[in-house]
């Protein structure tokens, strides 16, 4: 029995009794006396949607977030009404739904509160546009803290702030503003070590008070649209988080060169210069994969075109570039320009793809070209005409990737920087305005770039790139946080970005290294690069109206350092694949801030700077000038200190030491590195053999190595090779096991095992039960051995 104090509902802003109640094939609906209906759909055993009607009728059910291949089924499901209440019980939830009020109770089968109504759903008419308010608001319970909600600019516990949702140009965005470039309504909930999550699937404007205005409630609402949410219940934040990406989907493995590191700028043109930058990169040695070619490279600003004064044969510099080892990406905006001469402005016009402000005329607004139109990627015809646009563009000229910005979108020179209200859109046959489409516009751009891409590029593997984003976008391209500025202040608030759009299900994303408005000093950039080299989309990109910010732009310390780190983003690489692997296949963030990692110790509850690095990399950034070191907080267990192999006992907050040269880096105990050797891209050279760095524990600890080919889609086919390795460690006695999957031949024959902080002196020996001379194996004085990739189990004794 839901037993807080009574509510007093005025007039008919929100429900009253229920005087209705049945079921339906795992759906459950609550009739109330005026007019309100709830309906709960059990998706899986932790899993449950929530939708409430007013004047008893359900909206279209319509989502562009939710994957078509999410996952559903429970193996419990029963219900039972009392006298105060009814009742729903999955095998790890029930759900009270007082009868008087409607409102909702979540707790485990033991009874302990996960989540409650406050007021719970209320709304109210919406005079000037038609349709609700819709409102929900919760009850905070005791130390309640919370996560999630995409790339806002604050820190990374939202306990007592307010954001919003709406997806918006922010150039130069400080600290704390908000709304940003992405509009991800989910969130995460932790109190008495329990977690659930909550996605408020409503594309309107949308609103959440993290116990700001009141202390004790939590509330979100939206513009418009249906009070329409799912909760998924953990306990673990590991759960939650898995399961809402289950819902909203993942993307596919990119092709390995996209994990590389990624030049840019606004902009590098003409021809000539472009050259003399990937010249630079060979000549300096220095790791990079992708150059990237902003708007300067079209001809006046027009998407699908080239400036042939600028780039007289794109197509023989694309092919020299790639020989080199670079992949070229180019920019391609929404606005398309007004001008009856342009071929894509007149199949535009001649097919009535752009869209209409509400009383019939095209939509103009400006953008770099001058007056454009918009297309309405919310209509499947119009996706399906500009997925067509990349097939000659990128035949013509051999591109390798696209990437999508001003979708938000972005109009210049009006007071709301974006579309008007009123615009029309088709919103796959549930025909609505601007207001209802506006966040969701650039997902359905890029998910049109992404089909064309993907088509286009056959047999190869697809790498599109989106500024905006609603919840759902992860299936169609990577993101970035938009555009920055060169502070130590912009540092910091990467690292919460990046961190938090990990825990929202979207693990590729990056910042733009170094920022991209003013400019940074050596220091600055360096450091950032030391950040962005763990952060799953690694690439700088700045606007250039400041000075220049290659990674030789400074002075030859920093392009040591920057050098020395782009290499060990290299050398990880096969570490970063298996983590995307693992994000693909089970929803897994790439990054982890500390409370995810360990969310039963309180002290990771409000961590902001460190973060898990895959599964088994702790890093944590230095985030202000003239440090020699920093303290930060170790999580629990034993460390090993990556430049040092000082092993260290977490729990506590310690000072470490970090030069310029140098930041915080501690792999886990038992934890099994592959490494690469150094390249100056990927596939430059023939894998001979590959590294295993193997950190030492006394006890057990599992890793995994996922390959392929690289690119392509053999992965799919079973053309992949997994292996899990089994750690176990005694006082004198080390056993490591591997189990093989996949029919992927590596081009490697042999392991290198490095055997880091070996507490004894190898005395001898086994592999697969067959104990081998110390001298075949290559053994020196670093723990160095050499053995066949195809070991089952080796057994290695000491004294």
């Amino acid at each position: 029995m839901i037993t807080n104090t009574e509510l007093e509902y005025k007039g008919n802003l929100y429900p009253n009794q229920v005087v209705d109640y049945h079921t339906d094939s795992g759906k459950f609906y609550f009739t109330t006396d005026n007019g309100v209906v709830l309906e709960i759909t059990v998706l899986r055993n932790s899993a449950l949607r929530f939708r409430y009607a007013t004047d008893y009728n359900f909206e279209p059910d319509f989502s562009y977030a939710i994957a078509p291949d999410a996952t559903g089924g429970y193996n419990e499901l029963r219900d039972e009404e009392t006298e105060s209440d009814y009742r729903i019980f999955t095998s790890r939830l029930q759900v009270l739904v007082d009868k008087k009020s409607l409102r909702v109770q979540i707790s485990d089968l033991e009874g302990n509160i996960i989540n409650e109504d406050e007021l719970g759903f209320h709304w109210e008419e919406n005079y000037a546009f038609g349709g609700n308010t819709v409102k929900m608001s919760k009850i905070t319970q005791s130390s309640e803290s919370f996560y999630g909600m995409g790339d806002k600019a604050t820190h990374s516990n939202l306990k007592g702030r307010r954001v919003n949702n709406w997806v918006t140009d922010q150039y130069a965005f400080g600290k704390e503003q908000d709304p940003l470039y992405k509009a991800i309504p989910f969130y995460i909930g932790l109190h008495n070590n329990q977690a659930y999550g909550i996605f408020f699937d409503n594309s309107f404007c949308t609103h959440f008070d993290f116990s700001h205005e009141r202390r004790n409630v939590t509330s979100f609402w939206a513009d418009g649209g249906e009070m329409n949410y799912y909760f998924f219940y953990g306990p673990a934040i590991s759960k939650v988080v898995q399961s809402y990406t289950d819902l909203t989907g993942t993307p596919e493995l990119p092709p390995l060169w996209a994990l590389g590191y990624h030049q840019s700028k606004w902009s590098y043109y003409p021809e000539k210069r472009v050259r003399e930058l990937a010249k630079n990169f060979r000549k300096l040695q220095i790791p990079c994969d992708a150059i990237y070619l902003d708007i300067d490279y079209m001809d006046g600003f027009r998407c699908f075109t080239w400036d042939k004064k600028r780039f007289p044969n794109p197509k023989k510099m694309i092919g020299d570039l790639e020989k080199d080892g670079f992949k070229t990406v180019v920019m391609i905006d929404p606005g398309i320009k007004v001008d009856r001469n342009y071929w894509v402005y007149q199949e535009g016009l001649e097919n009535d793809y752009f869209c209409k402000r509400a009383d019939g005329p095209i939509m103009h607004g400006k953008v770099w070209p001058g007056p454009c139109s918009f297309p309405d990627y919310t209509n499947p015809e119009v996706r399906e005409w500009w997925a067509g646009l990349y097939e000659d563009f990128i035949k013509d000229s051999g591109l390798h990737a696209v990437w999508n910005d001003m979708n938000e979108p972005a109009v210049m020179e009006v007071p709301t920087k974006t579309a008007p209200l009123d615009m029309r859109h088709d919103y796959d046959g549930n025909p609505c305005s601007h207001r209802k489409a506006h966040n969701i516009y650039g997902m359905q751009m890029v998910r049109a770039t992404y089909e064309g891409v993907k088509k286009f590029v056959f047999p190869k593997r697809p790498f599109v790139i989106t500024r905006a984003a609603y919840a759902g976008t992860q299936r169609y391209a990577c993101t970035w946080t938009g555009d920055n500025v060169a502070t130590w202040e912009h540092l910091w608030i990467a690292n919460v970005q990046v961190q938090r759009m990990c825990m929202s299900g979207y693990s590729f994303v990056g910042s733009d290294i170094g920022g991209f408005a003013e400019q940074p000093n050596g220091e600055l950039f360096a450091r950032w690069v030391q950040l962005g080299i763990f952060h799953p989309f690694c690439r700088v990109h700045s606007s250039g109206d400041h000075g220049d910010q290659e990674p030789w732009s400074f002075d030859e310390e920093v392009t040591g350092i920057v050098r020395k780190f782009i290499e060990l983003r290299y050398q990880l690489l096969p570490y970063l694949y298996t983590s995307f692997w693992k994000y693909v296949k089970e929803g897994v963030p790439m990054l982890k801030p500390l409370v995810y990692y360990d969310q039963e110790d309180t002290q990771t509850h409000f961590r902001t700077d460190e973060f898990i690095f895959g599964d088994q990399i702790l890093v944590c950034p230095i985030q202000e000038p003239n440090a020699k070191g920093r303290r930060m907080y170790i999580p629990r267990g034993k460390w090993h200190n990556f430049w040092t192999g000082e092993i260290v006992e977490g729990g506590s907050e310690k000072w470490v030491v970090a030069d310029i040269d140098k930041i915080p880096i501690f792999i886990r105990e038992g934890a099994i590195i592959p490494k690469f050797p150094v390249q100056q891209y990927v596939g430059e050279k023939k894998l001979e053999q590959m590294e295993l760095n193997v950190y030492y524990k006394l006890g057990q600890e599992q890793s995994t190595l996922y390959e392929d080919a690289q690119d392509g889609y053999d992965y799919k086919k079973g053309g992949y090779s997994i292996r899990n390795f089994r750690f176990s460690g005694k006082e004198k006695e080390v056993i490591l096991q591997q189990f093989k999957d996949g029919s992927f031949i590596t081009s490697y024959d042999t392991f290198k095992i490095n055997l880091v902080g070996l507490p004894f002196r190898i005395k001898s020996v086994e592999i697969d039960n067959e104990k081998v001379p110390l001298k075949e194996l290559r053994i020196n004085g670093d723990n160095t051995i050499e053995i066949s990739k195809n070991f089952s189990v080796l057994h290695i004794s000491g004294t």
